[in-house]
């Protein structure tokens, strides 16, 4: 869930890095009584993610900024379509702008680009999870915007699970001695993953009886099959590695349970939407 002082904080160090000390052609040119009335237009279709962000953004100048939400998270919207309506005082709207802008539009983008990779794997049961590859910062802001788009979250941080990878492989030693060190000394209820990059990897790491999800990394999808028959049911299957629109429904037809996409995050373009301002 999205938080309100995760948003605070976030808008906040924006806010600081863009006006420093204060908007010097706002307070120049326009006059303090001003208000400004506006409407934040979609110029392309999408997938709606950040109306906490984007209004905690327009308010917090000024908290008499007024915000109306036409739709909400989760909500398509076409080109042409006005999402919402502003109204306050001119000077707090047009410092804020940008920023809101910048994040919601960000948060658009990701979410877009989500429910398109979800649409793709329909009718399979697979979940379509992003991955720790999140604008430094952003990460709790692009989260939010991968399940607005019908997508779901992997771990959160390193923090939340054991992930075991290709490199800590290499210097851990036995695989199956490992984990099964690791499965006696974690608590019941901390989850271990582990990535695998070859199918000969697999029965080290079944005989271990620790991973509650095996990645299988950059599999060819007869692989991938392979995988999925191999491990039979004795871990969630997760499949990785250079995911694409074009590429996830095949992927998605071989039995896997979880497809994880880092072009969710890392790669996306921020949908173009505007705010249209009239000043009094």
């Amino acid at each position: 869930m999205l938080e309100r002082r995760h948003v605070e904080r976030i808008v906040d160090a924006a806010l600081e890095e863009d006006a420093p000390w204060g908007d010097l052609t706002s307070q120049t040119l326009v006059p303090a009584d001003a208000v400004a009335r506006a409407q934040l237009n979609a110029r392309e279709p999408g997938v709606l993610a950040g109306t906490l962000v984007y209004e905690v953004a327009m308010t917090r100048l000024d908290s008499s900024v007024q915000v109306t939400w036409h739709a909400a998270d989760g909500g398509r919207f076409e080109a042409g379509d006005v999402l919402a309506d502003i109204v306050g005082p001119a000077r707090a709207v047009l410092q804020a702008e940008r920023i809101g802008l910048n994040l919601l539009q960000r948060m658009c983008g990701v979410a877009t680009l989500t429910a398109r990779y979800v649409d793709a794997v329909r009718p399979h049961p697979v979940r379509v999870v992003d991955t720790r590859k999140t604008t430094p910062g952003l990460r709790a802001l692009e989260r939010h915007a991968v399940r607005c788009g019908g997508g779901h979250n992997h771990r959160y941080s390193l923090s939340d699970a054991v992930m075991a990878k290709d490199n800590h492989l290499a210097v851990a030693g036995d695989i199956t001695e490992a984990l099964r060190r690791a499965k006696a000394e974690l608590p019941h209820t901390t989850h271990i993953e582990v990535e695998v990059d070859r199918l000969d990897q697999l029965d080290a790491v079944l005989a271990a009886e620790a991973a509650g999800t095996i990645m299988l990394d950059n599999f060819s999808l007869d692989d991938l099959r392979a995988g999925v028959a191999k491990i039979g049911g004795r871990a969630i299957v997760e499949a990785s590695g250079g995911i694409t629109l074009d590429t996830i429904a095949d992927i998605a037809a071989t039995g896997v349970d979880v497809i994880s996409v880092g072009a969710l995050t890392h790669s996306v373009r921020a949908l173009d939407l505007g705010l249209d301002i009239t000043v009094r």
